[in-house]
């Protein structure tokens, strides 16, 4: 099942109501979904590898906290931010400034920035190691089934 935008969002809370929740795809709903958000989004950065290392350990260490908590929400939400440093980091590695696209749609070329790759490269370690992690595919299992 698709993430479902059409929540309420500034008055759920899905760690009280997570039969809410809905994985959706890649990085749907990283920045709606609350209380994670806020408690996630305050460590994520990628500016250099140092930023990038500390911040995709910090996320990780999340992560693990909510495995630990039995919190699969959670557990996917820091999943999220992890894809998400990855995807970030390697746009801004391959685009100056960001920005893939010109004013006329565009797309402009490939300017790759060895700093922001290696932030990335952080990120994605950590991505994997979260997505793949027996216990959380487990449980975004059980919860799919459960809750769609």
């Amino acid at each position: 099942m698709s993430f479902d935008y059409d929540i309420d969002f500034d008055k759920t809370d899905f760690r009280e109501q997570p039969e809410l929740y809905r994985v959706g795809r890649g990085e749907q709903g990283v920045l709606l979904v609350e209380p994670y958000k806020s408690e996630i989004l305050p460590y994520w950065r990628f500016k250099t590898p140092d930023i990038a290392k500390e911040s995709s350990d910090k996320i990780y260490q999340l992560f693990l906290d909510y495995k630990e908590n039995d919190d699969f929400v959670g557990m996917d939400m820091a999943r999220k931010f992890l894809q998400m440093g990855y995807t970030r980091s390697r746009r801004y590695a391959n685009y100056k400034g960001g920005k893939k696209y010109d004013e006329d749609g565009e797309i402009n070329d490939r300017d790759i920035d060895e700093v922001k790759a290696k932030s990335a490269e952080i990120f994605e370690e950590k991505w994997i190691k979260a997505r793949e992690d027996e216990e959380y595919l487990k449980k975004k299992k059980d919860h799919q089934k459960k809750y769609g």
